[in-house]
Protein backbone atom coordinates (compact mmCIF):
# COMPACT_ATOMS: atom_id res chain seq x y z
CA UNK A 1 0.00 0.00 0.00
CA UNK A 2 0.90 3.21 -0.89
CA UNK A 3 2.52 5.64 2.07
CA UNK A 4 2.66 9.20 2.71
CA UNK A 5 6.56 10.58 4.18
CA UNK A 6 7.25 13.93 4.89
CA UNK A 7 10.35 15.98 6.99
CA UNK A 8 9.73 14.62 10.87
CA UNK A 9 7.80 11.32 10.41
CA UNK A 10 10.32 9.27 11.65
CA UNK A 11 10.37 11.73 14.52
CA UNK A 12 6.45 11.06 15.25
CA UNK A 13 4.98 7.42 14.01
CA UNK A 14 5.76 6.22 17.17
CA UNK A 15 5.53 9.12 19.67
CA UNK A 16 2.60 8.59 20.97
CA UNK A 17 4.62 5.47 22.56
CA UNK A 18 6.34 8.13 24.18
CA UNK A 19 3.88 10.72 25.72
CA UNK A 20 4.03 10.27 29.40
CA UNK A 21 0.83 9.11 31.50
CA UNK A 22 -0.44 11.91 33.42
CA UNK A 23 -3.83 11.38 35.81
CA UNK A 24 -6.88 13.41 35.77
CA UNK A 25 -7.69 16.17 38.10
CA UNK A 26 -11.16 16.75 38.56
CA UNK A 27 -12.34 20.24 39.25
CA UNK A 28 -15.77 20.46 39.74
CA UNK A 29 -18.76 18.91 38.82
CA UNK A 30 -21.57 20.30 37.37
CA UNK A 31 -24.98 18.79 36.96
CA UNK A 32 -26.02 15.20 36.84
CA UNK A 33 -22.26 13.95 35.73
CA UNK A 34 -23.87 10.60 34.18
CA UNK A 35 -19.90 9.95 33.70
CA UNK A 36 -19.40 12.86 30.86
CA UNK A 37 -16.01 14.68 30.83
CA UNK A 38 -14.65 17.72 29.51
CA UNK A 39 -10.85 18.03 30.08
CA UNK A 40 -8.54 20.81 29.24
CA UNK A 41 -4.99 20.04 28.72
CA UNK A 42 -3.16 18.89 25.23
CA UNK A 43 -5.23 16.69 23.71
CA UNK A 44 -1.99 14.39 22.91
CA UNK A 45 -1.33 13.54 27.06
CA UNK A 46 -4.97 13.98 27.24
CA UNK A 47 -5.72 10.71 24.74
CA UNK A 48 -2.99 9.17 26.75
CA UNK A 49 -4.90 9.25 30.21
CA UNK A 50 -8.09 8.14 29.03
CA UNK A 51 -5.96 4.78 27.97
CA UNK A 52 -6.73 2.53 31.21
CA UNK A 53 -10.50 3.69 31.58
CA UNK A 54 -11.46 3.70 27.80
CA UNK A 55 -9.06 1.66 25.21
CA UNK A 56 -10.95 -0.07 23.08
CA UNK A 57 -14.32 1.41 24.52
CA UNK A 58 -15.25 4.53 22.43
CA UNK A 59 -17.75 3.42 19.81
CA UNK A 60 -17.91 6.99 18.25
CA UNK A 61 -14.73 9.64 17.56
CA UNK A 62 -15.83 12.83 15.78
CA UNK A 63 -12.80 15.38 15.88
CA UNK A 64 -12.61 18.84 13.74
CA UNK A 65 -8.73 18.91 13.72
CA UNK A 66 -7.29 22.52 12.53
CA UNK A 67 -7.45 22.86 8.85
CA UNK A 68 -4.37 24.58 8.70
CA UNK A 69 -5.57 27.45 6.61
CA UNK A 70 -3.03 29.66 7.46
CA UNK A 71 -6.02 31.81 9.20
CA UNK A 72 -4.56 33.60 12.10
CA UNK A 73 -7.38 35.72 13.12
CA UNK A 74 -10.18 33.28 14.46
CA UNK A 75 -10.76 32.33 18.46
CA UNK A 76 -10.08 28.96 17.83
CA UNK A 77 -6.26 29.57 16.05
CA UNK A 78 -6.85 27.45 12.95
CA UNK A 79 -2.73 26.85 12.19
CA UNK A 80 -0.17 25.05 13.26
CA UNK A 81 2.15 27.81 13.63
CA UNK A 82 0.36 28.12 17.83
CA UNK A 83 3.00 28.29 19.95
CA UNK A 84 1.88 25.20 22.01
CA UNK A 85 2.28 23.10 18.62
CA UNK A 86 5.82 25.03 17.92
CA UNK A 87 6.81 24.37 21.56
CA UNK A 88 5.91 20.47 21.23
CA UNK A 89 7.59 20.17 17.50
CA UNK A 90 10.56 21.59 18.63
CA UNK A 91 10.57 19.13 22.14
CA UNK A 92 9.45 15.97 19.39
CA UNK A 93 10.98 16.73 15.91
CA UNK A 94 14.01 19.05 17.43
CA UNK A 95 15.44 21.53 14.99
CA UNK A 96 14.15 19.98 12.11
CA UNK A 97 10.83 21.43 12.96
CA UNK A 98 12.77 24.68 12.28
CA UNK A 99 12.04 24.23 8.72
CA UNK A 100 9.23 21.98 8.13
CA UNK A 101 6.34 23.57 5.38
CA UNK A 102 3.01 23.86 7.38
CA UNK A 103 1.99 21.01 5.67
CA UNK A 104 5.11 18.50 7.68
CA UNK A 105 3.78 20.74 10.80
CA UNK A 106 0.28 19.71 10.29
CA UNK A 107 1.21 16.32 9.95
CA UNK A 108 3.79 15.69 12.61
CA UNK A 109 0.81 17.36 15.02
CA UNK A 110 -2.15 15.16 14.00
CA UNK A 111 -0.22 11.86 13.59
CA UNK A 112 0.55 10.47 17.12
CA UNK A 113 -3.20 11.71 17.92
CA UNK A 114 -5.08 9.61 15.17
CA UNK A 115 -2.68 6.84 16.77
CA UNK A 116 -4.42 7.53 20.60
CA UNK A 117 -7.50 7.70 18.70
CA UNK A 118 -7.23 4.53 17.15
CA UNK A 119 -6.56 2.60 20.24
CA UNK A 120 -9.46 4.28 21.99
CA UNK A 121 -11.84 3.04 19.60
CA UNK A 122 -14.14 0.38 20.11
CA UNK A 123 -13.93 -2.76 17.72
CA UNK A 124 -17.15 -1.74 16.24
CA UNK A 125 -16.67 1.92 16.54
CA UNK A 126 -16.09 4.56 13.94
CA UNK A 127 -14.24 8.25 13.56
CA UNK A 128 -15.17 10.73 11.60
CA UNK A 129 -12.98 13.77 11.02
CA UNK A 130 -14.13 16.86 9.59
CA UNK A 131 -11.55 18.76 6.83
CA UNK A 132 -11.45 21.10 3.90
CA UNK A 133 -8.85 20.77 0.94
CA UNK A 134 -5.54 21.75 2.40
CA UNK A 135 -5.38 18.80 3.97
CA UNK A 136 -7.83 16.37 2.97
CA UNK A 137 -5.41 14.18 0.82
CA UNK A 138 -2.70 14.04 2.89
CA UNK A 139 -5.39 12.66 5.95
CA UNK A 140 -7.23 10.26 3.62
CA UNK A 141 -3.37 8.52 3.51
CA UNK A 142 -2.28 8.77 6.67
CA UNK A 143 -5.82 7.60 7.92
CA UNK A 144 -5.55 4.49 5.62
CA UNK A 145 -2.12 4.07 7.52
CA UNK A 146 -3.12 3.78 10.48
CA UNK A 147 -6.62 2.57 10.20
CA UNK A 148 -6.49 0.74 7.21
CA UNK A 149 -7.43 1.45 4.16
CA UNK A 150 -9.69 -1.41 3.92
CA UNK A 151 -11.54 0.37 7.31
CA UNK A 152 -12.29 3.36 5.21
CA UNK A 153 -16.27 3.81 4.69
CA UNK A 154 -16.58 7.24 3.26
CA UNK A 155 -15.55 10.88 1.72
CA UNK A 156 -18.78 12.73 3.06
CA UNK A 157 -19.44 16.64 1.59
CA UNK A 158 -20.98 18.82 4.21
CA UNK A 159 -22.52 21.56 1.94
CA UNK A 160 -21.49 23.59 4.87
CA UNK A 161 -23.13 27.20 3.42
CA UNK A 162 -26.29 27.87 1.46
CA UNK A 163 -25.30 30.79 -0.48
CA UNK A 164 -21.92 32.17 -2.08
CA UNK A 165 -20.57 35.56 -2.15
CA UNK A 166 -20.86 36.48 -6.21
CA UNK A 167 -17.35 38.08 -5.70
CA UNK A 168 -15.38 35.01 -4.48
CA UNK A 169 -12.01 33.86 -6.82
CA UNK A 170 -12.01 30.77 -8.91
CA UNK A 171 -14.64 27.98 -7.90
CA UNK A 172 -15.85 28.86 -4.13
CA UNK A 173 -15.89 25.88 -1.68
CA UNK A 174 -19.68 24.71 -0.95
CA UNK A 175 -18.28 21.78 0.81
CA UNK A 176 -16.24 20.39 3.62
CA UNK A 177 -15.24 17.27 3.99
CA UNK A 178 -15.76 14.08 6.46
CA UNK A 179 -13.55 11.54 6.31
CA UNK A 180 -15.24 7.80 7.77
CA UNK A 181 -13.03 4.95 8.76
CA UNK A 182 -14.25 1.84 10.89
CA UNK A 183 -11.83 0.34 13.29
CA UNK A 184 -13.01 -2.83 11.31
CA UNK A 185 -13.49 -3.42 8.08
CA UNK A 186 -17.16 -4.37 8.12
CA UNK A 187 -18.34 -1.49 9.68
CA UNK A 188 -21.96 -0.44 8.93
CA UNK A 189 -23.90 2.83 9.35
CA UNK A 190 -27.17 2.88 11.03
CA UNK A 191 -29.63 4.17 9.38
CA UNK A 192 -31.53 7.64 9.24
CA UNK A 193 -35.19 8.49 10.57
CA UNK A 194 -37.36 8.23 7.26
CA UNK A 195 -39.20 11.30 6.30
CA UNK A 196 -42.94 11.65 5.86
CA UNK A 197 -42.21 12.35 2.21
CA UNK A 198 -40.75 9.12 1.90
CA UNK A 199 -43.87 7.45 3.59
CA UNK A 200 -46.39 8.90 1.60
CA UNK A 201 -45.19 6.75 -1.83
CA UNK A 202 -46.82 3.46 0.90
CA UNK A 203 -50.23 2.71 0.67
CA UNK A 204 -52.77 -0.03 0.32
CA UNK A 205 -54.82 -0.09 -3.12
CA UNK A 206 -56.10 -3.49 -1.85
CA UNK A 207 -57.07 -3.08 2.01
CA UNK A 208 -54.25 -4.50 3.15
CA UNK A 209 -54.21 -3.39 6.44
CA UNK A 210 -50.36 -2.82 5.80
CA UNK A 211 -48.70 0.23 4.06
CA UNK A 212 -46.90 -1.09 0.80
CA UNK A 213 -45.68 -0.30 -2.76
CA UNK A 214 -44.76 -2.52 -5.29
CA UNK A 215 -41.83 -4.03 -5.64
CA UNK A 216 -39.92 -6.48 -8.84
CA UNK A 217 -40.61 -9.81 -8.38
CA UNK A 218 -37.33 -11.01 -10.07
CA UNK A 219 -33.84 -10.54 -8.97
CA UNK A 220 -30.41 -10.33 -11.55
CA UNK A 221 -28.56 -13.27 -11.28
CA UNK A 222 -30.17 -15.91 -13.87
CA UNK A 223 -26.87 -16.98 -15.37
CA UNK A 224 -26.04 -18.64 -11.25
CA UNK A 225 -29.60 -19.22 -10.50
CA UNK A 226 -30.63 -21.15 -13.57
CA UNK A 227 -32.88 -23.48 -11.08
CA UNK A 228 -34.69 -20.22 -10.19
CA UNK A 229 -36.05 -19.58 -13.58
CA UNK A 230 -39.30 -21.39 -15.02
CA UNK A 231 -43.01 -20.63 -16.24
CA UNK A 232 -45.43 -19.43 -13.70
CA UNK A 233 -48.84 -19.99 -14.88
CA UNK A 234 -51.02 -16.19 -14.34
CA UNK A 235 -54.41 -17.81 -12.25
CA UNK A 236 -56.28 -15.17 -14.79
CA UNK A 237 -55.36 -15.45 -18.08
CA UNK A 238 -53.74 -18.61 -18.12
CA UNK A 239 -50.75 -17.27 -19.67
CA UNK A 240 -47.18 -18.66 -18.76
CA UNK A 241 -44.79 -15.65 -17.25
CA UNK A 242 -41.32 -16.05 -17.00
CA UNK A 243 -38.51 -13.08 -15.26
CA UNK A 244 -37.10 -10.82 -17.54
CA UNK A 245 -34.21 -11.64 -19.20
CA UNK A 246 -30.78 -12.41 -16.80
CA UNK A 247 -33.07 -12.67 -14.31
CA UNK A 248 -34.64 -15.01 -11.90
CA UNK A 249 -37.62 -15.23 -9.58
CA UNK A 250 -36.70 -13.54 -6.30
CA UNK A 251 -37.81 -16.47 -4.06
CA UNK A 252 -37.08 -20.00 -3.78
CA UNK A 253 -39.80 -22.15 -5.83
CA UNK A 254 -41.24 -23.46 -2.82
CA UNK A 255 -42.02 -20.31 -1.46
CA UNK A 256 -43.22 -19.10 -4.57
CA UNK A 257 -45.36 -22.09 -4.78
CA UNK A 258 -46.75 -21.32 -1.44
CA UNK A 259 -47.55 -17.85 -2.40
CA UNK A 260 -49.17 -18.77 -5.57
CA UNK A 261 -51.34 -20.88 -4.13
CA UNK A 262 -53.16 -18.31 -2.67
CA UNK A 263 -54.57 -17.48 -6.13
CA UNK A 264 -55.47 -21.04 -7.21
CA UNK A 265 -54.50 -24.51 -6.68
CA UNK A 266 -51.56 -25.17 -7.93
CA UNK A 267 -48.67 -28.19 -8.88
CA UNK A 268 -45.62 -28.48 -10.07
CA UNK A 269 -45.34 -29.80 -13.52
CA UNK A 270 -42.75 -29.72 -16.43
CA UNK A 271 -43.39 -28.44 -19.31
CA UNK A 272 -41.41 -28.37 -22.75
CA UNK A 273 -39.62 -24.70 -22.24
CA UNK A 274 -35.73 -24.91 -21.92
CA UNK A 275 -34.98 -22.92 -25.41
CA UNK A 276 -36.97 -19.99 -23.60
CA UNK A 277 -35.13 -20.94 -20.38
CA UNK A 278 -32.18 -20.37 -22.02
CA UNK A 279 -32.71 -17.16 -23.78
CA UNK A 280 -33.55 -16.00 -19.82
CA UNK A 281 -30.52 -17.46 -18.71
CA UNK A 282 -27.91 -16.52 -21.55
CA UNK A 283 -26.38 -18.88 -23.78
CA UNK A 284 -23.01 -20.18 -21.93
CA UNK A 285 -25.64 -20.75 -18.91
CA UNK A 286 -25.31 -24.70 -18.12
CA UNK A 287 -29.44 -24.65 -17.95
CA UNK A 288 -31.37 -27.80 -16.88
CA UNK A 289 -32.65 -29.59 -19.21
CA UNK A 290 -35.57 -29.83 -17.27
CA UNK A 291 -37.48 -28.27 -14.65
CA UNK A 292 -41.00 -27.73 -13.00
CA UNK A 293 -43.33 -25.26 -13.39
CA UNK A 294 -45.80 -24.10 -11.41
CA UNK A 295 -49.08 -24.95 -13.51
CA UNK A 296 -52.42 -24.59 -12.65
CA UNK A 297 -54.11 -27.71 -11.76
CA UNK A 298 -57.10 -27.25 -13.02
CA UNK A 299 -56.53 -24.91 -16.15
CA UNK A 300 -59.96 -23.53 -16.81
CA UNK A 301 -62.56 -20.20 -17.15
CA UNK A 302 -64.17 -21.77 -13.62
CA UNK A 303 -60.32 -21.10 -11.98
CA UNK A 304 -59.81 -17.52 -13.75
CA UNK A 305 -63.31 -16.92 -12.84
CA UNK A 306 -62.45 -17.23 -9.02
CA UNK A 307 -58.79 -15.80 -9.32
CA UNK A 308 -60.02 -12.79 -10.36
CA UNK A 309 -62.99 -12.96 -7.78
CA UNK A 310 -60.05 -12.84 -4.82
CA UNK A 311 -58.51 -9.63 -6.69
CA UNK A 312 -61.39 -7.88 -6.76
CA UNK A 313 -62.08 -8.66 -3.42
CA UNK A 314 -58.79 -7.82 -1.76
CA UNK A 315 -56.43 -8.70 0.22
CA UNK A 316 -53.95 -9.61 -2.66
CA UNK A 317 -51.20 -12.07 -1.31
CA UNK A 318 -47.44 -10.94 -1.09
CA UNK A 319 -47.28 -12.01 -5.03
CA UNK A 320 -49.57 -9.77 -6.97
CA UNK A 321 -50.73 -9.00 -10.59
CA UNK A 322 -50.68 -5.90 -12.17
CA UNK A 323 -52.84 -4.16 -14.47
CA UNK A 324 -56.50 -5.07 -12.78
CA UNK A 325 -54.97 -8.39 -12.13
CA UNK A 326 -54.14 -9.36 -15.58
CA UNK A 327 -50.82 -8.12 -16.14
CA UNK A 328 -47.35 -9.30 -14.69
CA UNK A 329 -46.09 -10.63 -11.47
CA UNK A 330 -45.19 -7.72 -8.68
CA UNK A 331 -44.31 -8.54 -5.13
CA UNK A 332 -45.21 -6.08 -2.03
CA UNK A 333 -42.76 -4.06 -0.68
CA UNK A 334 -44.24 -3.31 2.91
CA UNK A 335 -43.24 -0.47 4.23
CA UNK A 336 -43.02 -1.82 8.06
CA UNK A 337 -40.19 -4.01 6.71
CA UNK A 338 -37.43 -0.74 4.77
CA UNK A 339 -36.62 0.31 7.76
CA UNK A 340 -34.82 4.02 7.84
CA UNK A 341 -33.45 6.10 5.13
CA UNK A 342 -29.62 5.68 3.67
CA UNK A 343 -27.09 7.95 4.80
CA UNK A 344 -25.27 8.90 1.54
CA UNK A 345 -22.21 10.24 1.20
CA UNK A 346 -24.36 14.05 0.70
CA UNK A 347 -25.05 15.96 3.57
CA UNK A 348 -27.06 18.73 2.36
CA UNK A 349 -27.48 21.90 4.79
CA UNK A 350 -31.41 21.35 4.63
CA UNK A 351 -30.97 18.80 6.51
CA UNK A 352 -27.64 18.89 8.65
CA UNK A 353 -27.77 22.52 8.35
CA UNK A 354 -25.05 24.95 7.38
CA UNK A 355 -22.10 27.39 9.10
CA UNK A 356 -24.83 30.58 9.67
CA UNK A 357 -27.44 28.23 11.34
CA UNK A 358 -24.43 26.89 13.89
CA UNK A 359 -23.44 30.80 14.36
CA UNK A 360 -26.80 31.95 15.07
CA UNK A 361 -27.13 29.09 17.68
CA UNK A 362 -24.19 30.44 19.33
CA UNK A 363 -25.32 34.22 19.83
CA UNK A 364 -28.59 32.34 21.27
CA UNK A 365 -26.55 30.33 23.70
CA UNK A 366 -24.21 33.61 24.35
CA UNK A 367 -26.60 36.23 24.55
CA UNK A 368 -26.02 37.62 21.41
CA UNK A 369 -22.31 37.08 20.83
CA UNK A 370 -20.76 34.30 18.73
CA UNK A 371 -17.33 33.26 20.27
CA UNK A 372 -16.56 31.08 17.22
CA UNK A 373 -16.72 32.33 13.77
CA UNK A 374 -17.69 28.47 12.27
CA UNK A 375 -18.47 26.63 14.92
CA UNK A 376 -19.95 22.99 13.58
CA UNK A 377 -24.23 23.09 13.28
CA UNK A 378 -25.76 20.14 16.46
CA UNK A 379 -27.96 18.68 13.43
CA UNK A 380 -24.37 17.76 11.52
CA UNK A 381 -23.29 15.98 15.00
CA UNK A 382 -26.72 14.43 15.12
CA UNK A 383 -26.65 12.98 12.10
CA UNK A 384 -23.44 11.62 12.92
CA UNK A 385 -24.73 9.85 16.22
CA UNK A 386 -27.87 8.72 14.56
CA UNK A 387 -25.48 6.77 12.09
CA UNK A 388 -23.12 5.95 14.55
CA UNK A 389 -23.91 5.19 17.72
CA UNK A 390 -26.45 3.43 20.02
CA UNK A 391 -28.56 5.02 23.08
CA UNK A 392 -25.20 3.88 25.70
CA UNK A 393 -22.46 4.97 23.18
CA UNK A 394 -19.43 6.46 24.37
CA UNK A 395 -18.73 9.37 22.21
CA UNK A 396 -14.92 11.38 22.08
CA UNK A 397 -13.99 14.62 20.67
CA UNK A 398 -11.00 15.56 21.47
CA UNK A 399 -10.90 18.48 19.48
CA UNK A 400 -14.07 19.99 21.16
CA UNK A 401 -13.97 23.72 20.60
CA UNK A 402 -17.02 25.25 21.16
CA UNK A 403 -18.65 22.25 22.50
CA UNK A 404 -21.16 21.26 19.49
CA UNK A 405 -20.39 17.68 19.92
CA UNK A 406 -21.81 17.76 23.97
CA UNK A 407 -24.62 19.76 22.87
CA UNK A 408 -25.49 16.96 20.52
CA UNK A 409 -25.49 13.88 22.30
CA UNK A 410 -27.48 15.92 25.05
CA UNK A 411 -29.76 16.84 22.11
CA UNK A 412 -30.43 13.15 21.27
CA UNK A 413 -30.46 12.30 24.84
CA UNK A 414 -33.30 14.15 25.53
CA UNK A 415 -35.30 12.98 22.05
CA UNK A 416 -35.02 8.94 23.04
CA UNK A 417 -34.09 8.66 26.29
CA UNK A 418 -30.18 7.81 25.28
CA UNK A 419 -27.67 7.22 27.73
CA UNK A 420 -24.84 8.27 25.56
CA UNK A 421 -22.07 9.85 27.36
CA UNK A 422 -19.38 12.13 26.01
CA UNK A 423 -15.77 13.01 26.56
CA UNK A 424 -14.35 16.39 25.40
CA UNK A 425 -11.18 17.43 24.90
CA UNK A 426 -10.04 21.12 24.62
CA UNK A 427 -6.18 22.34 24.99
CA UNK A 428 -6.80 26.09 24.55
CA UNK A 429 -7.85 28.15 27.27
CA UNK A 430 -11.39 28.61 27.16
CA UNK A 431 -12.04 25.08 27.52
CA UNK A 432 -14.31 26.64 30.91
CA UNK A 433 -15.33 29.84 29.50
CA UNK A 434 -16.78 28.58 26.61
CA UNK A 435 -16.63 24.96 25.92
CA UNK A 436 -17.79 24.00 29.46
CA UNK A 437 -20.34 27.12 29.61
CA UNK A 438 -22.09 26.24 26.72
CA UNK A 439 -22.62 22.83 27.91
CA UNK A 440 -23.73 24.48 30.89
CA UNK A 441 -26.17 26.55 29.12
CA UNK A 442 -27.58 23.76 27.03
CA UNK A 443 -28.25 22.14 30.05
CA UNK A 444 -30.32 24.52 31.85
CA UNK A 445 -31.98 26.38 29.08
CA UNK A 446 -31.19 29.84 27.44
CA UNK A 447 -32.65 32.32 25.79
CA UNK A 448 -35.99 34.40 26.84
CA UNK A 449 -39.71 34.73 25.53
CA UNK A 450 -40.51 32.53 22.26
CA UNK A 451 -36.75 32.02 21.45
CA UNK A 452 -36.62 30.11 24.96
CA UNK A 453 -34.52 26.33 24.81
CA UNK A 454 -36.09 24.23 27.23
CA UNK A 455 -33.02 22.70 28.91
CA UNK A 456 -31.79 18.72 27.96
CA UNK A 457 -30.63 17.91 31.79
CA UNK A 458 -27.74 15.92 32.26
CA UNK A 459 -24.78 17.12 33.41
CA UNK A 460 -20.37 16.51 33.41
CA UNK A 461 -17.23 16.26 35.63
CA UNK A 462 -14.34 19.32 34.15
CA UNK A 463 -10.80 17.96 34.39
CA UNK A 464 -7.31 19.55 34.34
CA UNK A 465 -4.20 17.71 33.51
CA UNK A 466 -2.74 16.16 36.39
CA UNK A 467 0.52 14.98 37.75
CA UNK A 468 2.44 12.81 35.70
CA UNK A 469 2.82 9.24 36.85
CA UNK A 470 6.29 8.59 36.25
CA UNK A 471 8.79 11.04 37.36
CA UNK A 472 11.84 9.73 35.59
CA UNK A 473 12.84 6.65 37.16
CA UNK A 474 10.82 6.84 39.99
CA UNK A 475 6.55 7.14 41.12
CA UNK A 476 6.03 10.62 41.36
CA UNK A 477 4.98 10.35 44.69
CA UNK A 478 1.92 13.11 44.53
CA UNK A 479 0.11 11.02 41.59
CA UNK A 480 -2.78 9.36 44.23
CA UNK A 481 -2.67 5.67 45.07
CA UNK A 482 -5.57 4.61 43.24
CA UNK A 483 -4.69 5.98 40.46
CA UNK A 484 -1.13 4.51 39.95
CA UNK A 485 -3.37 1.19 41.11
CA UNK A 486 -5.88 1.29 38.06
CA UNK A 487 -2.62 2.09 35.88
CA UNK A 488 -0.61 -0.60 36.37
CA UNK A 489 -3.61 -3.15 36.53
CA UNK A 490 -4.36 -1.78 32.92
CA UNK A 491 -1.02 -2.63 31.64
CA UNK A 492 -0.87 -5.64 32.50
CA UNK A 493 -4.91 -6.81 31.42
CA UNK A 494 -6.83 -3.91 30.35
CA UNK A 495 -9.15 -4.38 32.89
CA UNK A 496 -10.30 -1.99 35.73
CA UNK A 497 -9.33 -2.75 39.43
CA UNK A 498 -11.02 -4.54 41.72
CA UNK A 499 -10.65 -3.49 45.20
CA UNK A 500 -10.79 -6.02 48.49
CA UNK A 501 -11.02 -4.71 51.63
CA UNK A 502 -9.12 -7.92 53.30
CA UNK A 503 -6.30 -7.36 50.85
CA UNK A 504 -4.91 -4.04 50.15
CA UNK A 505 -2.64 -4.85 47.51
CA UNK A 506 -4.60 -6.67 45.72
CA UNK A 507 -5.70 -5.44 41.82
CA UNK A 508 -7.40 -8.06 40.74
CA UNK A 509 -7.35 -11.51 39.13
CA UNK A 510 -7.67 -12.11 35.46
CA UNK A 511 -7.31 -15.43 33.46
CA UNK A 512 -6.38 -17.37 36.58
CA UNK A 513 -3.20 -14.88 37.50
CA UNK A 514 -3.71 -12.86 40.20
CA UNK A 515 -2.01 -9.09 40.56
CA UNK A 516 -0.78 -7.96 43.66
CA UNK A 517 0.90 -3.97 44.03
CA UNK A 518 2.64 -4.04 47.36
CA UNK A 519 3.45 -0.38 47.44
CA UNK A 520 3.85 2.22 50.43
CA UNK A 521 5.15 5.22 49.46
CA UNK A 522 6.64 5.92 53.02
CA UNK A 523 8.68 2.75 53.42
CA UNK A 524 10.31 0.38 50.72
CA UNK A 525 8.25 -2.78 50.39
CA UNK A 526 10.17 -5.96 50.14
CA UNK A 527 8.69 -9.52 48.82
CA UNK A 528 9.36 -12.47 51.27
CA UNK A 529 8.13 -15.04 52.78
CA UNK A 530 6.11 -12.68 55.36
CA UNK A 531 5.16 -10.93 53.09
CA UNK A 532 3.62 -13.63 51.02
CA UNK A 533 0.64 -13.58 54.04
CA UNK A 534 -1.34 -10.90 52.29
CA UNK A 535 -2.01 -13.34 49.52
CA UNK A 536 -5.36 -14.49 49.87
CA UNK A 537 -6.94 -15.00 46.70
CA UNK A 538 -6.15 -18.61 45.60
CA UNK A 539 -5.08 -18.50 41.86
CA UNK A 540 -2.84 -20.62 39.14
CA UNK A 541 -0.19 -17.87 39.33
CA UNK A 542 1.11 -14.40 40.61
CA UNK A 543 2.02 -11.78 39.51
CA UNK A 544 3.19 -8.63 42.64
CA UNK A 545 4.75 -5.59 42.34
CA UNK A 546 7.49 -4.37 45.50
CA UNK A 547 10.51 -2.41 45.71
CA UNK A 548 12.68 -5.46 46.09
CA UNK A 549 12.28 -9.02 46.31
CA UNK A 550 14.16 -11.34 48.35
CA UNK A 551 12.71 -14.69 47.54
CA UNK A 552 14.82 -17.03 45.84
CA UNK A 553 14.16 -18.36 42.13
CA UNK A 554 13.53 -22.14 43.54
CA UNK A 555 10.51 -20.28 45.67
CA UNK A 556 9.09 -17.75 43.03
CA UNK A 557 8.77 -21.12 40.61
CA UNK A 558 7.54 -23.23 43.85
CA UNK A 559 4.79 -20.35 44.41
CA UNK A 560 4.22 -20.19 40.80
CA UNK A 561 4.94 -16.07 41.15
CA UNK A 562 6.25 -13.67 38.80
CA UNK A 563 8.01 -10.90 40.85
CA UNK A 564 8.07 -7.30 39.00
CA UNK A 565 10.10 -4.16 40.28
CA UNK A 566 8.76 -0.85 41.36
CA UNK A 567 8.81 1.13 39.27
CA UNK A 568 11.20 -0.12 36.51
CA UNK A 569 8.76 -2.84 35.59
CA UNK A 570 5.80 -0.86 35.33
CA UNK A 571 5.04 -0.46 31.32
CA UNK A 572 5.11 2.63 29.76
CA UNK A 573 2.03 2.88 27.74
Amino acid sequence: MPTLDWIGKDKVINHHMDVPYRVLDAQYEYGETDGNMIIHGDNLSALKSLLPQYEGKIRCIYIDPPYNTGNEGWVYNDNVNDPRIRKWLGEVVGSEGEDLSRHDKWLCMIYPRLKLLHKLLAEDGVIFISIDDNELYYLKMICDEIFGSNCFVSNISWQRTYSTRNDSKGIPAEVEHILVYGKSGDWQPGKLPRTAEMDSRYSSPDNDPRPWKAGDASAPGAATHTGMVYAIQHPITGKLLYPPNNRCWTFGQPQMFEIMSYWAEYELREIDDYEKRSVICGADSKVPERIAAIMLKNDCEDTYKKAQEIYDKGTWALLYFTSKGKGGLACKRYLEDVGGKLATNLWLYDEVGHTDEASKQLKAIFDGSAPFDTPKTTRLLERVLQIATDKDSIILDSFAGSGTTAHAVLNMNKQDGGNRKFILIEMMDYADSITAERVKRVIDGYGEGKKAVEGTGGGFTFYELGETLLDGEYLNENVPLDKIRSYVYFTETKQTVTDKEDEPYFLGEHFGTAYYFYYDKNEVTTLDRESLHMVKTKADSYVIYADKCILSDEELEEFHITFKKIPRDITRM
